[in-house]
């Protein structure tokens, strides 16, 4: 609620309240033409008593404590998984079961991570299709590789230069099986 909001409720109970003192001299006759109860009336009156103007603000209806929220130590601990290791709620909360001994379901890690704007992984870490993610470099035919050499070498008169010698091998077909005993 804006500042401006709270500032036009707060006239507006502050009304009721002179309503009923100035206008009517009658709780139950104001309560019926603003449409609002009488335990609403008297908590508004009590609170103006007691707090002046500040007292008529609408407050939170969040609990002050909940026994079943999870503590902080547990959250900073899936928000260290989530940012070091990129680990996904289901990783998470198997993570936290298997080496902790602390039991949070996959959706209670994942409204964690959504209430702390966690839930969407870089770019660069997201599930990536099976057709995009790296190939490993396989020939068809077994034996079938490449093989560079790498030499470095200081030409006479070059002084400081660094020159490189690339050799390659190829060996088409697998090597020979070595002789048996009994054959030899």
């Amino acid at each position: 609620m804006t500042e401006r909001e709270q500032q036009r409720l707060v006239n507006h109970r502050l009304a009721v309240i002179r309503h009923a003192e100035e206008v009517t001299g009658n709780v139950a006759q104001t309560c019926r033409y603003f449409g609002i109860t009488r335990q609403t009336f008297y908590r508004w009156l009590r609170r103006y008593e007691e707090k002046g103007l500040e007292g008529l603000r609408d407050k939170s209806s969040r609990p002050h404590y909940c026994p079943h929220a999870t503590s902080a130590e547990v959250v900073g601990k899936i928000i260290y998984l989530r940012q070091n290791y990129h680990f996904g709620p289901a990783k998470i909360s198997m993570y936290l079961k298997r080496y902790h001994e602390i039991d949070v379901s996959t959706s209670g890690v994942w409204r964690i991570l959504k209430r702390l704007e966690l839930n969407r992984l870089p770019s660069s870490q997201r599930h990536k299709p099976y057709e995009k993610r790296w190939k490993r470099y396989e020939k068809p035919q077994p034996g079938h590789r490449v093989q560079v050499d790498v030499k470095f070498i200081t030409p006479v008169g070059a002084a400081g230069k660094k020159f490189y010698q690339f050799h390659r091998h190829r060996r088409l077909h697998p090597a020979p099986n070595p002789p048996r005993l009994s054959e030899v």
